[in-house]
């Protein structure tokens, strides 16, 4: 292992459920590059965002903060990272390749270099006016006089078949114009292009598998006969659930966000063809993943390097009569993590304790040596990629979720899960979510009116708002006069 510090490449994909990695328990996944990592590397299978929103998340993991924390809770609030210019600050050359959303698309960051894309389906023509922005994908489609896909087109083109493909469709551009492939493209031609002289952090976002779920065909025919789990949603659980997220309902299927017209109560066959598609979204990224590690090899990076990869939330897929995110399930809350190294020593295995991905932020600047912020709510991972006998597990992890166009039944939403219980809190709502999650793991039956558990509820209750209150107070206290040394893996 080398003295010098190690070269970071955090990967990231946009909307990937944590039920998508073949060596990590889900046999009908074409993974071969993301199973290498998990089995060579440490995987950590209960990892939870701290939002079911693409900026809530990552302004939380770009600075070390829970949402109440960093006061950035929905797509449209304007942020930057913090951490960034500290890895900056000590040498790395720090640079982006794909989505970040950042507000405004543009900022720098803290980063010296960005190759910026954002959504797949972002129209630039209605709504996002005092935003719009042309990122690397847009020009690369005009250059080719191509026009991008979106849900405009789509539905002007064919409204019926629009409706029916409930957002699942099948790329039929030029496969280089995927946009997956594009940012695979992009990532390779950059390290190719420079010489490996400074530490570097890369950080890579994939648009996809966020919706539409649009592989290629090729891609697609890869997943035509694979049998892959769908949910079976009863009236009696869609009948439990606080009137939010009927709202929620309601909206996606009258707003038509991200090329997807909902429907109340898919099918099978319907749930299984968006299951399918999204499976071979994945894939595709993984091939372009393994392509990205190869370059990275022959370029030199790999011989002292710590690769991350994750998600910034997950996607429903039907489960509990949702699509996307803004619910506070498991399976939108849940997302891959994987650390690997070629030649850092990490105890590889699963890890099965609870983490946050925004532990990341922690677990980078450590392995690089840099002094982690007093004011970071995030933990670092580092004492468990080594097995270190410090190493303190987090007893609960937390989320959190405000209004916004889309999320417009409740003004604010919290969540608290340990091993065995989850509540949720609407901040408007007397009535809320409270799962056994050891006799109920899919949280198909809600428990809040359940008299016999009242006293759990209420601790439960009590034990989130008392987290809240110490989040704000923290986010607000001056440093420690007490020395801190930072850490090096």
């Amino acid at each position: 292992m080398s003295n010098k510090p190690p070269h970071i490449i955090l990967i990231m994909t946009d909307q990937q459920r944590a039920d998508t990695i073949g060596a990590l328990g889900a046999p009908w996944m074409k993974t071969p590059v993301l199973d290498r990592m998990a089995r060579e590397g440490v995987a950590f299978k209960e990892c939870f965002v701290t939002s079911p929103v693409c900026v809530g998340a990552r302004a939380s993991l770009f600075t070390g903060k829970y949402p109440h924390g960093c006061q950035i809770f929905s797509n449209f609030q304007p942020w930057q990272p913090t951490w960034v210019k500290m890895l900056a600050d000590t040498g790395y050359h720090c640079v982006n390749i794909g989505k970040m959303h950042i507000n405004p698309y543009d900022a720098p960051g803290g980063f010296h270099q960005r190759l910026f894309m954002e959504n797949k389906d972002r129209p630039m023509f209605l709504g996002e006016r005092d935003r719009a922005i042309y990122d690397e994908w847009d020009k690369a489609l005009h250059a080719r006089k191509v026009e991008k896909p979106a849900r405009y087109n789509r539905d002007a083109k064919d409204p019926e078949g629009y409706k029916k493909a409930l957002g699942a469709f099948v790329w039929d551009l030029d496969e280089d114009m995927h946009p997956d492939h594009f940012i695979g493209d992009t990532v390779c031609w950059w390290l190719k292009d420079r010489q490996n002289t400074d530490p570097l952090f890369l950080q890579i976002c994939f648009p996809g598998p966020h919706p539409p779920y649009d592989p290629t065909a090729e891609a697609l025919a890869e997943y035509a006969d694979v049998d892959i789990p769908v949910p079976d949603v009863t009236d009696e659980e869609l009948a439990a659930q606080p009137r939010a997220q009927r709202q929620l309902r309601d909206n996606m299927i009258e707003f038509n966000f991200d090329s997807i017209a909902w429907k109340n109560k898919p099918s099978r066959e319907e749930l299984l063809r968006i299951r399918r598609h999204y499976a071979a979204n994945v894939t595709m990224i993984d091939t372009q993943i393994g392509r990205i590690l190869e370059t990275l090899d022959e370029q030199g990076y790999l011989d002292n390097a710590l690769v991350i990869f994750t998600s910034d939330h997950a996607d429903a897929l039907g489960d509990h009569g949702h699509i996307q995110k803004w619910t506070m399930y498991d399976t939108v809350l849940r997302v891959p993590l994987i650390c690997w190294s070629k030649n850092m020593n990490l105890v590889p295995g699963t890890r099965e304790e609870l983490v946050q991905m925004f532990d990341v932020a922690p677990t980078i600047l450590e392995a690089a040596g840099v002094k982690i912020p007093h004011d970071f709510e995030a933990k670092s991972l580092v004492g468990s990629l080594y097995q270190r006998a410090d190493h303190q597990p987090r007893e609960a992890v937390y989320s959190e979720l405000s209004r916004d166009h889309i999320q417009t039944g409740a003004e604010f939403i919290m969540m608290r899960r340990d091993e065995k219980w989850k509540i949720v809190l609407y901040l408007d709502d007397t009535y809320g979510e409270l799962y056994d999650l050891k006799a109920d793991p899919h949280e198909k039956k809600n428990l809040w009116t359940d008299d016999s558990l009242a006293e759990t509820r209420e601790r439960l209750r009590a034990d989130s708002l008392l987290w809240l209150a110490r989040g704000g107070l923290n986010a607000n206290r001056p440093p420690s006069r007490a020395p801190q040394q930072p850490m090096r893996v």
